[in-house]
């Protein structure tokens, strides 16, 4: 009898989650990316070693969390300026700053983990490559700094 993988959909919970079906919300807005990466944050160790102490070596301690930036790669469609709207709303340390949500989809569409970005805004905007002899799509990307992300998993 062949495998109708009715099997695999009972044990769901056993199989890793497929990172290709995601969804990003930018302020209000839905749009598309082709790659969405640097979801990382880490605790920066904090070295301690009192004078007294008779163990000759540093005690490490967990110190600030800090987020990497995020970068969202996308294809440039024509009359399509938001990266370089906003980037170019940076005036006197100034920005507006927005919420970002990222969320990994199951096979019907709902999210299934979701990170909530927290005051984003732009660092770095990277245009496209040209090459003259290429069949690529065009793409761009931004680079965004942020106060923090939350994770949920359901």
């Amino acid at each position: 009898m062949a495998d109708d993988g009715s099997a695999q959909t009972s044990n769901a919970q056993m199989w890793p989650l497929p990172k290709f079906y995601f969804e990003v919300k930018w302020d209000s807005d839905v749009m598309s990316f082709q790659e969405v990466s640097g979801l990382d944050v880490e605790a920066q160790p904090i070295e301690y070693r009192a004078g007294d102490s008779p163990v000759h070596s540093v005690v490490n301690m967990p110190g600030l969390k800090k987020y990497g930036n995020i970068t969202m790669k996308k294809g440039v469609f024509i009359k399509d300026n938001k990266f370089w709207d906003w980037f170019n709303q940076i005036k006197l340390n100034t920005i507006k700053r927005i919420p970002l949500t990222i969320s990994l989809l199951d096979e019907s569409g709902s999210p299934t983990m979701v990170w909530t970005v927290k005051d984003a805004w732009p660092t770095k905007i990277s245009g496209t490559d040209l090459k003259a002899e290429g069949n690529e799509v065009a793409v761009e990307s931004i680079e965004i700094a942020h106060a923090g992300i939350t994770i949920a998993n359901s």
